[in-house]
């Protein structure tokens, strides 16, 4: 199936209040373009160069959201144009995407990654850790971000009921974090769910997803 039908054939099981977002990593542009002429947005890199080279590529109104690990170094390619980070695992993190927002006299989107996974190689905050940064004086004036949600990443594993279980943790520390609000963190969204599993994500509470090998088909690493 073409990415045009790909597309269309997730866009149809996906309720309103979700987002998708198409994952293009290690896509070329010319995919992209396929996506975006059937009317896709929203794009996922998880590389930042990656990104910044498609960003000069694609036309503008391209929403770029970085969904991978992000190095402090590498925060300012990003700064002028992402419009959602969705791996913030740290404050300090949190204070250079602030610095380089000031930078662009703009206010950047990000997303807390909690560590609802049982794997060691998945990145994240525990939600004490997110809840003691957000009630902190020091977070309180960071005024060039603001905590739109909470991201979260599987065990990647068949069994069905641990990766359900992961999920709810995620939606619980939402709805539990989601009582502090502030000028900077006002939480309406739940990034859970990838092309194997977003429809069970959905139904745990997700309102975005990210969705690559079911619309781009497998990924070509070099």
């Amino acid at each position: 199936m073409s990415i045009k039908q790909n597309l269309n054939n997730i866009k149809s099981a996906l309720p309103e209040h979700v987002t998708l977002v198409a994952v293009s990593k290690t896509k070329p542009v010319s995919d992209l373009m396929e996506a975006y002429n059937a009317g896709q947005r929203v794009f996922g890199e998880n590389k930042i160069q990656e990104m910044v080279d498609k960003h000069h590529d694609m036309p503008k109104d391209v929403e770029w959201h970085m969904i991978g690990h992000v190095q402090s170094n590498k925060v300012k390619y990003m700064a002028p144009f992402v419009r959602l980070i969705h791996g913030v695992d740290n404050f300090k993190l949190l204070k250079e995407i602030n610095k380089q927002a000031i930078k662009h006299e703009r206010v950047i989107d990000c997303l807390l990654q909690i560590k609802i996974a049982s794997e060691d190689s998945k990145f994240g905050m525990t939600p004490e850790e997110a809840s003691e940064i957000i009630k902190s004086d020091t977070f309180s004036e960071l005024k060039n971000i603001k905590v739109v949600g909470l991201m979260g990443m599987a065990t990647f594993t068949e069994d069905e009921n641990q990766v359900k279980k992961e999920f709810n943790y995620l939606k619980d520390t939402f709805e539990n974090l989601k009582q502090i609000n502030t000028h900077n963190h006002q939480l309406n969204t739940v990034s859970m769910g990838m092309s194997g599993d977003y429809l069970l994500a959905i139904k745990c509470g997700s309102t975005m997803v990210r969705v690559g090998s079911s619309i781009f088909g497998a990924r070509s690493y070099q």
